[in-house]
């Protein structure tokens, strides 16, 4: 996997030497829809480290005056007060107590100092599920109704079987039948076995079958998904502990809404105060709302957030890496994830063989529909380039607009030109363009506009060097 950066306003996704994104200032079709808490904070703390980048030398007013910013950002962004005072308090001693203010570069060390405080913020190392001594492990879920524990179910068996694991979904939560009817689609949309009795069935007893179901079938992980409540009762508690001592979990995960905010916080200190967590799942963090609680709740609770979830499809559900959300935060990108993404999308013969039609200038729509194709199947386009260093300003020079429909008209376009079209665009002509625009649903002009954008990146792709890309990478190791 190579990444290279082109020119000051365009920059390029690449995979084994193939640009799979170019995204320039200058786009007619703007790829950023709504932006998510963290986007907002990384603009606001991205604009705090430009001002002070831009001072030569620091004194003492101008640091207070840079943490007196990024402390209302994240006030802003609804982290926990004292949260916010401690990671304030210790950046500002550890920049005062060093050589950072008569350094030739004290901004740098000052962003650096503060990536690390945010990162221990966060909660250091990401942090793995721990398997049971003896197998099956069992992977407990709790929360509140509506916090979206069922899919989130559905979600960790999908990631765990991804690992190589053979994860069998146990429908606990009798007290919505609904839940078990859901949780049972989803096994089956995902060919992942689902034990689901009469709910009827106390959580309990369910739990202890389940048990005896994962050993006849080989099963290694059994995923939970229990009981909700609209809010914390003893009722509820109770019942937790009851399913905590027929099913002895290696991991008690509470699975909360991010856009709760500091109210998240307090549910989580509830549950672990009661049950004993082990780790966090936070839902919705793609929301453009009060997400700053990924930012408390680990300071706060102590307990680790383990997973997070960016979306409603079942593979929208990430491990938490506090280091690469500090680097986002702070506008540094997050290549790993990025590559991570690529890499569980792109066929390596595929790759090579694409690798060689650019190197050859061969590279044609049909294969500029297929790189298109891959990155839909990465993610959303805005999170994908919220990810590379350097972008989160370009994003905000783009007016405000559609991602995701964008990339379907594109796709509708291309496929309603002919194999011969799409192998040698230079014969569209009015007549031909006039022909796809009907058959797209688009007008001429968005034939035109995509022509020349091809036509730019066909261009930039022969100007850039593979190898140079994979040089780039490497220091990046």
């Amino acid at each position: 996997m190579d990444i290279e950066t082109s020119s000051p306003g365009q920059s390029l996704i690449w995979s084994g030497g193939i640009p799979l994104l170019a995204v320039s200032p200058g786009l007619q079709y703007n790829v950023f829809g709504r932006k998510s808490v963290f986007e907002l904070l990384a603009e606001k703390v991205g604009d705090v480290f430009k001002k002070l980048g831009g001072k030569g030398r620091l004194s003492e007013k101008d640091v207070d005056e840079a943490l007196r910013q990024v402390r209302l950002a994240f006030l802003e962004a609804d982290v926990n007060l004292k949260v916010v005072k401690d990671f304030t308090a210790r950046v500002r001693e550890r920049v005062l107590a060093g050589d950072v203010l008569e350094s030739l570069t004290p901004a740098q060390l000052v962003l650096k100092i503060v990536h690390e405080e945010l990162v221990t913020t966060l909660g250091g190392k990401q942090t793995a599920l721990v398997p049971a001594g003896r197998p099956p492990s069992r992977l407990m879920l709790v929360g509140l109704q509506g916090s979206g524990k069922t899919t989130t179910a559905a979600k960790l068996a999908l990631h765990l079987r991804r690992s190589g694991q053979h994860p069998l979904l146990v429908a606990a939560d009798t007290r919505r039948p609904a839940a078990i009817d859901q949780l049972t689609v989803l096994g089956r949309q995902l060919d992942i076995p689902v034990y689901a009795t009469d709910h009827k069935v106390a959580p309990a007893a369910i739990c202890t079958q389940a048990l005896e179901r994962a050993r006849e079938i080989a099963a290694n992980w059994l995923v939970v998904d229990t009981q909700g409540r609209l809010h914390v009762d003893e009722a509820l508690m109770r019942e937790m502990a009851d399913v905590k001592d027929a099913l002895q979990p290696s991991e008690i995960m509470l699975v909360v809404d991010a856009m709760m905010g500091q109210e998240a916080v307090r549910i989580a200190e509830e549950f672990n105060a009661r049950v004993g967590l082990t780790g966090l799942v936070l839902t919705k963090m793609d929301g453009d709302a009060r997400g700053g609680a990924a930012l408390s709740i680990k300071a706060v609770t102590g307990v680790p957030v383990k997973f997070i979830g960016i979306g409603e499809k079942v593979d929208a559900l990430e491990p938490f890496y506090p280091d690469r959300l500090a680097s986002r935060i702070l506008g540094m990108g997050d290549m790993l994830t990025l590559i991570e993404k690529a890499q569980s999308v792109m066929d390596e013969k595929k790759t090579r063989e694409m690798e060689r039609k650019l190197r050859s200038a061969k590279f044609d729509l049909e294969d500029f529909l297929d790189q298109l194709q891959h990155v839909r199947k990465m993610g959303p386009l805005g999170q994908l380039v919220d990810m590379i260093p350097g972008l989160s300003s370009v994003a905000r020079r783009l007016p405000e607009g559609v991602d995701e429909k964008q990339m379907k008209k594109v796709e509708a376009i291309v496929l309603s030109m002919t194999s011969e079209e799409r192998r040698h665009p230079e014969i569209i002509d009015g007549s031909r363009r006039r022909r796809i625009a009907r058959g797209s649903g688009t007008t001429p002009q968005d034939i035109n506009q995509l022509l020349n954008q091809f036509r730019e990146v066909q261009k930039l792709m022969k100007q850039l060097d593979s190898g140079k890309a994979r040089h780039l990478l490497s220091r990046m190791k």
